[in-house]
């Protein structure tokens, strides 16, 4: 695919989707279907690694859709509320629980639950009063519905039971049976209204009616499936699911607890097959990690937790002839292979194009050209060839290579060993990579620079004003006013922009680099261990690995990166037109007593509160965490400290500090 073709599909695939996000989460109205809307999602996010010089902040791919209305009051979530990553494939569920394993040497449980469809629910309560309900929002915020939530029978209102903590959350779906839908469909029908779509519409419209007594006519439930608090009474999922229970919540009878990946897989084959019989819709089932320590060790992405993830029941597939091969470079130099197809419709979307992910998927499959194969629209990110139908095979008809030479700019591709990928060296000079790598230096989540989008710098460019994102800082007004569809006050603008990105925090300048496998989230973590840019420069691979989530392949391509004296030089240049190279927390630090010690703070205290406490711990070096494990340093025990918490460490032999101790231990007493 063309650049100019793949931007026009892109900009497609973006208002096509937010459309749908709007119809869905906002007027809970939807024109296609759940895998539908995945497929569209999953065509975005592929189109946008593949050409990374076309990604922008705000798109549908990075976000969580939001529900967000301006008829509510809206309110931060206390714990964010991300998406699942999901799948269709056993392949890629597999290489989840692979991906768990390598986390931990402990056997590993799973919970598994059935994915209902309908509106996501957080729900405060203190001292066992309900005290607010949010709609899942943007993730960050969102809608209050308190109202509207007091009017479902099954959320109770007050809980006396003495094991609840003073405060927590709780998280359900809020579903319509089909009985329900149906009678209530048939009502309008008679009334000569327009009947409802489906029950998940239904019941997500329902929860953002104004008037509360509309609500209450109109018989929901709530589906807990997650419980947060500080203090939880178990330090696994399951068993405060079970928990919450017993409180007077509704938790599905379904639920299992799997010893084992084939355990979810026979979960899963089971309720394919008999999920007609439920009274709910469901679309799939969610598997997560059972243990809080573990899900803690693990962490999240900017959109999703690591330890779960939603498995989306099979896909449609078809058959097409295989007309050609074309590879596409991305920001960071990988090469990927993308099939053009005879056009065959397949879920009700025409499909033209299908992945081919990298060299061993083209030699497993061995591919010739006008092959017949079968495609597969699922949880790939774009429909992908799962076979070859080998009895139409003409004998003389080509194999399909993968290139040796980059298709942009001719430099020998590379391929490190333990990486499936080819990509391209030359990203210092490759045109794709060059541009890509600008794009996303002044992209929001990195430096945050307006005004300079896809075509300006293609404009600057082509006039040779740039070639690297440092060249941005020298670039005069008198340079651009010149310039085709630039005047002034945008020049000047933009100017101002630059400018402005100097005071860009450390952690995002670091991410806007663009250092291969160094994402928003790698970043982040990398800048709280290494405080300066010099500090990471002069890493060796032991020390780089020594921090979390940063493993050899990280590791590798951070000091491959800082071994190029270009890329040296580019820093140097930043570095003179002021950019921020250093953490501003390090002049915040009080001491170092703490250094690499995993702190749990537990119980009630008289001194500080318990914010106040977690910030002394990262002050002085230390890291908080919610649940104790072996790797647990010790627990600065308040009062009332919570009972598992406690037997936890014991059994362990995690110490319990007291706050009087702990404020001698960092010179505070």
């Amino acid at each position: 695919m063309k650049q100019s073709e793949a931007k026009a599909r892109i900009n497609k695939l973006r208002r096509e989707i937010e459309e749908h996000n709007h119809r869905y989460y906002v007027l809970n109205q939807s024109l296609i279907s759940d895998f539908e809307y995945d497929i569209l999602l999953n065509e975005l996010s592929t189109l946008e690694k593949t050409f990374p010089e076309f990604i922008i902040d705000g798109s549908p791919t990075g976000t969580v859709g939001s529900d967000i209305t301006n008829e509510f009051e809206q309110y931060e979530h206390r714990y964010p509320m991300l998406s699942l990553d999901n799948t269709y494939s056993e392949e890629e569920l597999r290489e989840f629980d692979a991906r768990i394993k390598k986390a931990t040497s402990e056997s590993i449980e799973y919970v598994c639950e059935l994915k209902f469809d309908g509106a996501s629910i957080s729900i405060t309560y203190k001292n066992g009063v309900l005290f607010r309900a949010i709609t899942r929002g943007d993730g960050n915020k969102g809608d209050d519905v308190t109202l509207n939530i007091k009017t479902i029978k099954n959320i109770p209102q007050k809980i006396t039971n003495k094991t609840i903590p003073v405060e927590f959350v709780i998280r359900g779906e809020i579903v319509m049976t089909r009985a329900v839908f149906n009678k209530l469909n048939d009502e309008r029908i008679k009334a000569e209204l327009h009947p409802f779509a489906n029950p998940r519409n239904t019941a997500a419209g329902t929860l953002k009616l104004l008037d509360p007594r509309i609500v209450a006519s109109r018989p929901l439930e709530c589906l807990v499936y997650f419980l947060l608090a500080e203090e939880l009474p178990h330090d696994n999922h399951f068993d405060n699911l079970k928990e919450a229970s017993g409180w007077g919540f509704s938790v599905p009878d379904s639920i299992r607890l799997c010893r084992n990946i084939d355990e979810v897989f026979q979960f899963i084959s089971y309720w394919e097959s008999e999920r007609e019989k439920l009274p709910y819709d469901i679309d799939g089932v969610v598997v997560k990690v059972n243990s809080l320590s573990l899900q803690e060790e693990l962490g999240f992405t900017a959109k999703s937790p690591r330890w779960a993830i939603a498995y989306k029941y099979k896909a449609e597939e078809a058959s097409t002839m295989l007309l050609s091969v074309t590879f596409q470079v991305g920001r960071t130099g990988t090469v990927t292979p993308v099939a053009n197809l005879e056009p065959v419709l397949l879920s009700g979307s025409t499909v033209k194009r299908a992945t081919l992910h990298n060299a061993d998927q083209i030699a497993l499959l061995d591919l010739h050209l006008n092959d017949m194969v079968y495609v597969e629209k699922g949880g790939e990110i774009i429909p992908k060839i799962i076979g070859v139908d080998h009895s139409f095979r003409n004998e003389t008809s080509k194999k399909i290579e993968f290139i040796s030479n980059c298709p942009e700019c001719g430099t020998p591709l590379i391929k490190n060993e333990g990486e499936a990928n080819h990509f391209c060296p030359n990203y210092l000079h490759c045109p794709p990579q060059l541009k890509g790598r600008i794009e996303h230096f002044i992209s929001r989540k990195a430096m945050g620079i307006d005004g300079l989008g896809e075509e300006t710098i293609d404009l600057l460019f082509s006039n040779n004003l740039i070639r690297n994102f440092s060249d941005l800082y020298d670039l005069r007004l008198e340079q651009l006013v010149t310039l085709e569809r630039l005047g002034e006050k945008s020049a000047s603008n933009i100017l101002k922009s630059i400018k402005k990105s100097i005071e860009t925090p450390y952690h995002k300048v670091l991410f806007a680099l663009g250092i291969r496998h160094v994402g928003e989230t790698v970043a982040k973590t990398i800048t709280g261990r290494f405080r300066t840019i010099d500090d990471l420069i002069n890493a060796d691979p032991e020390q780089l690995t020594s921090v979390r989530e940063i493993g050899p392949k990280i590791a590798a391509s951070i000091v491959a990166y800082f071994a190029d004296k270009e890329n040296l030089e580019i820093i140097n240049r930043l570095k003179s037109n002021g950019i921020k190279f250093s953490d501003d927390k390090e002049t915040r630090l009080t001491g170092n007593s703490l250094h690499d010690k995993i702190i749990i703070i537990s119980g009630l205290f008289h001194k500080y509160s318990r914010d106040e406490y977690k910030e002394m711990i990262e002050k002085n070096g230390g890291k908080n965490a919610t649940s104790v494990s072996g790797n647990t340093t010790f627990i600065l025990a308040g009062e009332n400290m919570g009972q598992s918490k406690k037997e936890k460490a014991k059994e362990l032999g995690v110490p319990l500090i007291n706050e009087i101790e702990f404020l001698k231990m960092i010179g505070e007493d």
